[in-house]
């Protein structure tokens, strides 16, 4: 699906799923876009089978879930094998995504949460075995997301 396949319907339903898909019934959306309820089940359907949805997932607080540190770690890996090494990356304990970076000598980075240094520092020693360089760590104090502007129906 292209960005010409979207149109301003689906760019509602984008938007409305990312602000609270939880809670967000077909009938809600439907009254957003001036559509039927039956118009938005066809087309999530249709956005989901396309590839543009690509799940549902619950926004996890890690600090007030008892995991206080999240420490993003700036890894170079050879380029190419960095795309291949990032399930096994998702494997390793404490590790809540990659993202394959694309510029920049640093090409991928790994976000990890911990309760402790101790539950973060075996993650690095993990990525070195496995022939990564940790380039850089960060201590992340806050993270906060919105839907993304161009979704908005407006």
């Amino acid at each position: 699906m292209t960005d010409e396949e979207i149109d301003k319907v689906d760019r509602a339903i984008l938007r409305a799923l990312q602000e609270d898909a939880r809670n967000m019934s077909s009938g809600d959306i439907a009254e957003r876009t001036g559509t039927s309820d039956s118009t938005v089940r066809k087309r999530i359907q249709r956005l989901e089978s396309d590839g543009m949805i690509k799940g549902y997932s619950a926004e996890v607080d890690y600090q007030a879930s008892g995991y206080p540190l999240r420490m993003l770690l700036f890894c170079t890996a050879s380029i190419p094998e960095r795309g291949e090494l990032i399930p096994d990356i998702l494997e390793i304990d404490g590790v809540v995504s990659v993202q394959e970076l694309v510029t920049g000598e640093q090409n991928l980075l790994v976000t990890v949460v911990g309760k402790t240094d101790d539950d973060i520092t075996p993650v690095a020693q993990k990525l070195l075995e496995m022939g990564l360089t940790v380039a850089d760590e960060v201590l992340v104090r806050s993270h906060e997301t919105k839907p993304f502007g161009e979704f908005d129906s407006s």
